[in-house]
């Protein structure tokens, strides 16, 4: 591919190849607490969302029903997290940090932060700011777009 290629293939390799820099970096960073990912996701949602029924938990942390359920599981047996009914519907579970969960994951995100800071030192306030801004725009977009009218549409735009 050219130096100056703009596709959406090139776009997309770029994307891949920067995220997965950054996980591999995440990953050695979790692994070092002793959790695995799904189970620090699921902590790091709790500190900074508060309390959320089990389902909701999973869903912020990007995990299936089955690995938020066996995480939380995990997570509750090790006294992380406890879960309670919802007070406006008790067939609900709520998902709690217990203060040794909130201890924890409050000191490894502090570390966590600063490592994944360091991975973006390069790139100034202001490059920060336009990228988070354009692949808001890109993952939006590209969110609206259905399976189907990605293989009928033939590279074809259905956004106006």
């Amino acid at each position: 591919m050219k130096r100056n290629d703009t596709s959406g293939v090139h776009l997309w390799l770029i994307l891949m190849k920067a995220h997965k820099a950054l996980l591999d970096i995440s990953m050695a960073d979790i692994s070092r607490s002793g959790l695995c990912f799904s189970e620090f996701e699921i902590l790091e949602v709790l500190l900074n969302k508060g309390p959320l029924p089990v389902n909701a938990v999973g869903e912020r942390a990007f995990l299936t029903s089955g690995s938020s359920t066996a995480a939380v599981d995990r997570l509750e047996r090790r006294g992380l997290v406890r879960r309670a009914a919802d007070s406006n519907d008790r067939r609900t579970r709520v998902v709690h940090l217990t203060p040794k969960g909130r201890k924890l994951i409050s000191a490894i995100f502090g570390e966590h932060a600063a490592v994944m800071e360091g991975a973006a030192q390069d790139l100034s306030k202001a490059e920060r700011e336009t990228l988070i801004e354009l692949l808001k725009k890109l993952g939006t977009t590209a969110a609206g777009r259905s399976a189907k009218t990605i293989s009928s549409g033939k590279g074809e735009s259905n956004v106006s």
